[in-house]
């Protein structure tokens, strides 16, 4: 990211985990224009840095996000008037494009969910590769129930819990405790209490961290690629992953230390090479 200092997140590294906290806790940490653009470098910057290994996305003040700000996007209502081009489309789409920029990071992200999971929110909890949350947490899909539309979440509402299930909450505006999230596989780990929750992260942070880093970089990206083909047509291009893997420096040492009994000692830049 730039030097230019962040209104609307807080940026820690530790041990090649990039921390992103949301900033916008009397807003329960409502998105604004600001926040995605803040929130899009970040991802830009991360996805071109080989040091991180993974990306924790957060709230603060005891809730992760209540979805858009509405102020926002009535700012965006009021601009789009007699203007040629659509302020809340352009606003909307933005939004979208963060979104996808979330899902298709190649190093793995966690999202960690208390309090408010809302309307976007709830969409890029459906789009992390791992959710941890606390009983606090309550998930909703309010658009419907205010005369809107969950329009860029959608796919990823479908993906990660169902059409069945995306459609039972986003019809009817619905709302669901943690419990109910977990059920549905929304919550991959519900812990009762902050305090467990952050040793939650820090044990699952542990188990993706021994792990190979460019491999996991590249066996996510293997399957983002397999959500859209056949196994078969895919059958030459994952061939040509593995030959690479297994030729390159991380999986010389990755085979090495199997066969010695060992840890393996990974490059820190998780150099392939």
């Amino acid at each position: 990211m730039s030097d230019r200092p962040l209104n609307t997140l807080a940026l820690t590294e530790q041990d090649g985990v990039l921390f992103v906290s949301l900033q916008r806790p009397k807003a329960r940490n409502a998105m604004t224009l600001e926040m995605v653009a803040e929130l899009s470098a970040a991802f830009a910057s991360a996805e071109a840095r080989d040091d991180l290994r993974v990306l924790v996305l957060r709230g603060s003040g005891g809730h992760f996000c209540a979805g858009a700000d509405v102020k926002d996007l009535m700012r965006a209502r009021g601009e789009s008037v007699g203007a040629k081009n659509n302020a809340i489309a352009e606003t909307n789409a933005a939004f979208g494009h963060l979104c996808a920029a979330f899902a298709r990071l190649s190093l793995p992200t966690v999202c960690v969910l208390e309090g408010s999971v809302l309307g976007g929110g709830f969409g890029l909890a459906c789009a992390a590769d791992f959710t941890l949350a606390d009983q606090t947490a309550l998930f909703g899909l309010p658009e419907t129930s205010i005369g809107v539309v969950p329009a860029q979440i959608a796919p990823f509402l479908v993906e990660r819990l169902g059409l069945s299930q995306a459609k039972r909450l986003a019809l009817m505006g619905g709302k669901i405790d943690a419990a109910q999230a977990h059920a549905i596989g929304l919550v991959h780990e519900l812990v009762h209490s902050g305090p467990l929750l952050e040793q939650a992260l820090r044990t699952l942070l542990d188990r993706l961290l021994r792990c190979a880093p460019r491999a996991t970089r590249v066996t996510k990206q293997l399957l983002l690629r397999a959500r859209g083909q056949s196994a078969e047509s895919l059958i030459e291009h994952a061939s040509v992953v593995f030959a690479t893997q297994l030729h390159s420096a991380e999986g010389a040492e990755g085979t090495l230390a199997f066969l010695e009994k060992r840890a393996p000692a990974w490059h820190p830049r998780g150099n392939g090479g």
